[in-house]
């Protein structure tokens, strides 16, 4: 009968509008929680089996679709490891600060309002860790693996209190192209050498003192933290006086202070190494004319152990009262090992970062999250050592991933499975710290949305209500 799917209609109307009334209400309730998606709500007409000469209403039913693709707005923050995506990619995380296993499933979010908790794990709003790629003791990390079971939570703390000797350091700087020789350089230059010259031995750099005015000066130093192998810090400077020679600089690495090391015949107290750092002529370092290192190819640095008695000419020990072991650290200064460069140009003598591994034996002064999600630990003493690197996982259907409490979701049949992937690459989307995405709920559209669904919510109620006037006058006719 009609008027029956008429109410019918209705009914699906009121039900529909409910379910749009729902959606909305949970829209407006996030309107300030971060890394929220909005839902909306689509309506589908029914269509019922019609008989020729009546209508048949089959009236409507709604469909809630996730809109987990919509990108947020990002706002500045003072935190460091608040975390924004740009982009598809989401944070993989965990409600446990336990790494995911085959008993535990990982969860995806866009809340990145990531900090410390009690442990050192960094912790969202919602109680979710933040997953990552864990670095090894040497501060490297390997992102190959796009194994769930690869990554652990992040801590920005364990790292505390942990020790192991420092085995590289890149040291990116410039020397100035136009500094002047110095008289004592100019002596040097000299057969025989001139009064005062400047010798890597006799009138090193090593042996400056300003009180007394002993040694030479150098036109620039660089000082290069290291740690021992029980977490001492320790102080290498690489001294740099301008040659007379074009594109050449007389170099010597000592230890400061000079009593941490024994220096053996042919260096002077303190002294680890010496030489000269040549250049080519477009300002970048000539590795195979560099004769500081002994060998061009692998710039290291061999220091002996504490208990390994007077060291050999040329060679240096740490002295015995230390009581640490003996230590290799390669150099990376624009050769083949480290990501380091020395350059020389027309421009005042600078450094611009010196990164080194190893941890010292103390606690971290603060984290920072670069664009690539690389997370680094600066220790008190100014060394710094990276941690982590966030993961970011893609899906082929984000909208289908399955809501969970807290603004994450779950893989499901319709999202596809993830893939693991780091910041800025195969549409992982960058990655900004002190930097926080807002819900993407607009209180206006949604206002007007609620006056929609509520005025269709009155027209369905309406047709009930006609079509149960209707019923009751048909009743009334059969009555009489």
């Amino acid at each position: 009968m009609s008027l029956n799917s008429a109410m019918t209609a209705g009914s699906s109307g009121l039900a529909s509008e409910a379910s749009a009334l729902a959606a909305i209400s949970n829209n407006i309730a996030n309107v300030n929680t971060v890394g929220f998606k909005g839902d909306d709500v689509a309506f589908e007409d029914l269509v019922t089996s019609q008989t020729q000469g009546a209508f048949s209403a089959g009236g409507v039913t709604s469909v809630t679709q996730q809109l987990v693709t919509q990108q947020g707005s990002t706002t500045q923050t003072s935190s460091p490891t608040d975390l924004a995506i740009s982009g598809q990619g989401l944070f993989v995380v965990n409600n446990q600060p336990t790494a995911v296993t085959s008993s535990s499933q990982a969860e995806f979010t866009r809340a990145g309002s990531f900090t410390p908790d009690a442990n050192g794990f960094l912790k969202n709003t919602a109680g979710l860790y933040l997953l990552g790629w864990p670095a090894n003791s040497q501060g490297q990390i390997n992102t190959s693996s796009t194994s769930i079971n690869s990554l652990a939570p992040i801590n920005v703390s364990a790292i505390a209190g942990q020790v192991s000797a420092t085995t590289l350091a890149s040291v990116d700087a410039n020397i100035n192209a136009s500094q002047a020789v110095s008289p004592q350089a100019q002596a040097a230059a000299l057969a025989p050498p001139g009064a005062g010259a400047y010798n890597a031995v006799t009138n090193s750099m090593t042996a400056y003192n300003p009180g007394t005015g002993a040694g030479v000066q150098p036109d620039f130093t660089i000082q290069v933290p290291v740690s021992d192998s029980l977490g001492g810090s320790r102080t290498l400077q690489i001294d740099l006086l301008k040659s007379a020679t074009a594109n050449q600089w007389f170099a010597e690495i000592q230890a400061v202070p000079p009593t941490d090391v024994t220096s053996g015949a042919g260096l002077a107290p303190g002294q680890i190494a010496s030489g000269v750092l040549a250049f080519n002529s477009d300002g970048s370092i000539n590795m195979a004319a560099t004769t500081l290192f002994g060998s061009p190819a692998n710039p290291q640095l061999s220091i002996g152990a504490s208990n390994a008695g007077p060291p050999a000419a040329g060679a240096v020990n740490w002295a015995a009262s230390l009581g640490v072991a003996a230590q290799k650290v390669t150099l990376g200064v624009g050769g083949t090992t480290g990501s380091g460069a020395i350059t020389q140009f027309a421009s005042s003598s600078a450094v611009q970062s010196i990164q080194t591994n190893g941890t010292p034996f103390g606690s971290v002064s603060s984290v920072s999250i670069d664009q690539k999600g690389v997370v680094t630990a600066t220790f008190g003493n100014g060394t710094s050592r990276q941690i982590a690197q966030v993961a970011i996982a893609t899906f082929d259907n984000p909208d289908g991933l399955t809501a969970e409490n807290g603004a994450a979701y779950q893989a499901s049949q319709a999202s596809g499975d993830f893939s693991l992937k780091t910041a800025g690459t195969g549409g992982a989307g960058t990655l900004s710290s002190s930097t926080l995405e807002s819900s993407t709920v607009d209180l206006s559209t949604e206002f007007t949305k609620l006056i929609i669904a509520q005025q269709a919510y009155d027209a369905s109620s309406k047709v009930i209500s006609t079509a149960n006037q209707m019923t009751q006058a048909l009743l009334q006719v059969i009555q009489g």
